[in-house]
């Protein structure tokens, strides 16, 4: 009991400590000068409530301990994939019967599920800890904004080209980290992520340097333009052409779909590739290297095409990032979306892609949800973070092996 109280009392000091600088002082300004005003309230509360936690966090363990997580009921395989057809058809359809600032966050939502799908394959599947994806991420976003600053290529023809350059960047960054693992790895490629975001901001008369390229022009639609006027003269938007009325929301929603599109091509390609020699091959190194190599597999081959392949469906994103934003600039490509990229697998799942997918959708749908408290989001963030590795590490669904059994 005496030890337990003292842990208590520890663990409420130094969360007291911790919210103090954050909920405790507040800067206020009054006639031209700056005061710090103490609120004391919510450290206390802060305090009491960590206390009280510790306190019976013995008791509470003993029960959670009985009570199991919730589970899917069990489905046939057919079933399975008519429930999937459902969720593709009203994802589809429901652009067409919500609000534009709806849309939009569903538009980034499908962002970083390419993102998360991509990074997956690196640490779920190869478990190869990469923080510095975003640098993957920025590479196809200026490839397409420099081509078609430099050479005026469209979206379509700069889509698979910014594939191929950050897949090759994702190849290039994989020989220097084929003797490392763990925190030496991630050591490194958190170097590299911030290489490329230094490299964009110094390299002024080719990239723009902290600026950036801006007026990138959005994807068109077989050739036409959904805007009010055609960039080129003589030419037809796509509503001159139907003879509709123009109308804004009709970008938002092909853009919507345009990302719903790449989202399902990302999983797809994810979804067969680990099944296939290479997936096992991934997870096997992912297991143990060491046998994994005495079985004849070769980890430099499997490491290449983990860091390829996930790096090439980041690129596609960056891509579909620019033409969105019709802007890139290195401060899109900082650290903490390497940071929350890697917090969307951990979250949902290491190697689980229905995890990845409904992890990358809470994690840009809750913030936007709760804009009272958006000053306090990387705060609540870590806190839950903190929690899933304490209750639940293996994330919201874990990673379910593929196994066959013979009938006996």
């Amino acid at each position: 009991m005496k030890a337990n109280l003292k842990n208590a009392i520890i663990s409420a000091v130094l969360a007291a400590l911790v919210v103090v600088p954050i909920f405790g002082l507040h800067l206020e300004r009054k006639g031209g000068q700056n005061y710090i005003e103490p609120h004391w309230n919510l450290v206390i509360w802060g305090f009491v409530i960590v206390l009280v936690l510790q306190l019976i966090k013995p008791m509470l363990g003993k029960h959670m301990a009985r009570v199991q997580a919730p589970r899917l009921p069990a489905v046939s395989a057919r079933m399975r994939m008519t429930l999937m057809w459902l969720v593709i058809v009203a994802a589809i359809a429901w652009p067409f019967f919500s609000g534009r600032n709806a849309v939009d966050i569903a538009t980034l939502a499908l962002i970083y599920v390419m993102l998360g799908l991509g990074l997956n394959i690196v640490v779920g599947f190869a478990g190869l800890l990469d923080l510095g994806f975003v640098g993957f991420y920025a590479v196809g976003a200026y490839t397409y904004a420099l081509l078609f600053h430099w050479a005026g290529w469209s979206f379509w023809e700069a889509l698979p080209l910014s594939g191929a350059a950050a897949a090759l960047f994702g190849f290039l960054l994989g020989f220097p980290v084929l003797r490392l693992r763990g925190d030496y790895l991630a050591i490194v490629t958190l170097g590299f992520g911030e290489i490329i975001r230094l490299l964009l901001v110094n390299l002024v008369d080719f990239t723009g340097g902290p600026d950036g390229i801006s007026s990138i022009p959005k994807p068109t639609l077989f050739g036409f333009e959904l805007t009010r006027t055609a960039s080129q003269e003589g030419a037809q938007t796509l509503q001159q052409f139907l003879g509709m009325e123009f109308n804004t929301m009709h970008m938002v929603v092909f853009l919507y779909l345009l990302a719903l599109g790449l989202a399902l091509f990302t999983l797809w390609i994810s979804n067969r590739l680990i099944r296939m020699p290479i997936g096992r091959a991934w997870e096997a190194l992912r297991e143990d290297e060491v046998a994994c190599k005495s079985l004849g597999m070769n980890p430099t081959k499997i490491k290449l095409s983990a860091f390829t392949l996930g790096a090439m469906f980041a690129g596609f994103g960056g891509a579909f990032f620019a033409a969105r934003q019709g802007i890139v600039s290195p401060e899109s490509f900082s650290f903490i979306e390497s940071a929350l990229i890697l917090a969307i697998v951990v979250l949902g799942g290491m190697g689980s892609q229905i995890g990845v997918v409904v992890a990358a959708i809470l994690i840009t749908v809750l913030p936007e949800l709760a804009r009272e408290f958006s000053e306090y989001r990387m705060l609540i963030f870590g806190l839950v973070m903190i929690l899933m590795m304490v209750w639940r590490p293996q994330g919201l669904f874990p990673m379910k092996r593929y196994h066959e059994e013979l009938k006996q």
